[in-house]
Parts: structure tokens; sequence; C-alpha cells
């Protein structure tokens, strides 16, 4: 939802920044996990610095009220739900069983009809899931709880590897680290790119990762355990756009032939040229997400010699073609 939302369509940004007051509820449980708390809570207060003011009124609540245990044995301090009315409801995630009782669920299943945009961070997504709001929408969690979330809610459509994913007004985030790119989505559709990416830079973070990107990069997949092999996969990936045949890499790695194609397959799990296959895909699908240059000039830049090799290396890996994510994408920002 734009903030600018119910104005004239000239009135000036600053003016509009001045006048409204986003309020954002982010609801605890017992057993809250802190990060999944604090990530997109500096996210939106740092706000306040990268554009000179904030739009955000910030407020941690919770069923009852009062002191919430976390499940780090840290409590915080939090205002009842009552009759709150929010803008934007984040369910903040932790341990499972606990968040999934009847008065929680009735405090979600309030505040989820009455808010304009409705999220969850990490396992919150199982409270969200409660409130029926995420039947028939796609939806993601951190990966460990992807499987469980699909099993006691089959309605959804779970994608477990994403980062975030925003369905309409419903978003939802992995784990962890994953609620700040949520917030950071959430305030680049707010407040615009340049006060998203001054607040990421405030956070000394990347700016953020797209929301269809993997939970894991395929250079995290493969983890290497010695540094040689981690410098000839950093090499490739430095050079994706041009040959890269397993002679370079052993080079680049300062090892024989031999020596450098056992190395790699013990530590990877597998041979150099699938590794390089999988680097070009995932560089592949961050350019047709975020852009929209033709699929023939992808296809050159990140190392493939034509696109229907391109292709065909999208489909053994991800099981659709390079256009479907691009769809996908563009799907994802019209709903959102």
């Amino acid at each position: 939802m734009a903030l600018s939302e119910g104005f004239p369509q000239n009135t000036p940004s600053r003016i509009l920044s001045d006048l409204i007051m986003h309020r954002v509820g982010l609801f605890v449980c017992h057993g809250h996990d802190a990060l999944d708390l604090a990530g997109p809570l500096s996210a939106f207060n740092q706000v306040v610095t990268a554009a000179g003011h904030t739009p955000y009124d910030l407020q941690v609540i919770s069923q009852a009220g009062g002191s919430v245990l976390g499940n780090a044995g840290l409590p915080i301090e939090t205002r009842p739900v009552g009759r709150r009315r929010f803008d934007t409801v984040l369910f903040i995630g932790g341990d499972i069983e606990p968040m999934r009782t009847s008065e929680n669920i009735a405090a979600a299943k309030k505040l989820g009809a009455k808010a304009s945009r409705v999220a969850s961070v990490c396992t919150g997504a199982f409270l969200l899931a409660e409130t029926g709001l995420l039947d028939g929408r796609r939806a993601t969690t951190h990966w460990l709880y992807a499987a469980q979330l699909q099993s006691r809610f089959p309605g959804i459509k779970v994608g477990g590897n994403s980062i975030y994913i925003a369905d309409g007004h419903i978003w939802t985030s992995a784990g962890i680290a994953a609620g700040i790119d949520l917030a950071l989505a959430m305030i680049e559709r707010d407040m615009g790119v340049e006060v998203a990416r001054a607040t990421a830079r405030l956070l000394v973070v990347p700016y953020r990762r797209p929301g269809g990107q993997s939970q894991f990069s395929a250079m995290s997949q493969m983890e290497p355990e010695s540094d040689r092999i981690r410098i000839a996969l950093n090499f490739a990936r430095e050079h994706l756009a041009e040959a890269l045949p397993v002679e370079r890499l052993a080079d680049a790695a300062r090892l024989s032939l031999r020596q450098f194609g056992r190395a790699f397959r013990r530590e990877t799990g597998e041979t150099p040229a699938k590794a390089v296959e999988r680097l070009r895909v995932e560089a592949a699908c961050l350019r047709l997400r975020d852009g929209s240059e033709p699929i023939e000039q992808i296809a050159l830049a990140v190392g493939f010699t034509d696109p229907e090799r391109m292709r065909r290396a999208f489909v053994k890996l991800h099981g659709h073609p390079p256009q479907s994510v691009r769809r996908e994408s563009r799907l994802s920002g019209e709903r959102g």
C-alpha cells in the first residue's frame, strides 16, 4: 500500500511524509525470536535518519500486553492488542507452538482483518496461516520449517526457497535476517528506492536481495572447505561471461588439473562444469527479476553461448524455463 493513497496525485511527497503516520504493529508471542523482531524494527526505525523524517509509528504488541519472554530468555515490553488498528501488521517468528494458542489466533485474525498490509517473519507464517489469510496464496518461511508449513496448511502454496514473497497485500519472509529484506522492500514500496537504499546503508547490509532469490546462494550451497576451491569459485563468478574450462579454474586455484578435479568434487559434490552452470543460472535469475534485458542478451552476459543452453540449464536446475522467472517477478509486482 502506497503511503500517498487517498491524497491528490499532485500532492508533494514532502507534505505527504509530514502528514501521514503509517501505523506498524509488530506482534510477538511467548518464545519469539529476538532477531526476527529486531531486524524489521531496526529497518523501519532507521528511515527517520535515511529520509530526515519518518511516516512510521512503530509499536511492539502482544495479545495481552506487558512483558513477553523471547526464546533467548530476553523479555520485551509490549502493548496489548485491545482495539488497536494498524496499517501494517507483522507477525514475528519464534517457537511455533506457543504462538498457536486460541487467544493469539483470535488476536491475529482481528489484526489481519483490519490491516491494509499483513506480513510474517520466519515461523510467524504459522500464526498468519491460522488466520486463513494465506489460503490459496504463495508464502514462504524459514527453509527448515517449509515442509511443516505445507503439511499443516495444504491450501498454501509454500515456496520454501524464497527470501520473501509478496502476494497481494500479504507478505511473508524467510527466517532471521530475511526480515530485514522484507522491511526494506516495504520501505521501498512506501518511500521509494533512494530512501530504501539509504536505510540499507545505515543498517550496513546489501541493498535488499530480490524476494524470489534463493535463501541460499549457489556459493553457500556448495560450501567448499579449502581456500583454493573458494578462490576458484570466486574467480568463476567474477568471469561468468568468459569461457571457463576446468584448466582455467585449476590455474586460478594454483593446483594441477588432477589435484583440482579431485579436490573440487570432494568439497562441493559436483564437477566444475556443473558448478559454473549453477553460478550462471543464479546470475541470470537476478537479471531476469531485476530488469527488462532481452533473454538472449542475459544468456550471453552470464556465459551461456545461446538462449537454448540457458533454457536447458534452468529446466534442469529449477524445473522451469527462464521466461517463467520473469513472468512470476512481474506478477508479484502487480499483486503487491
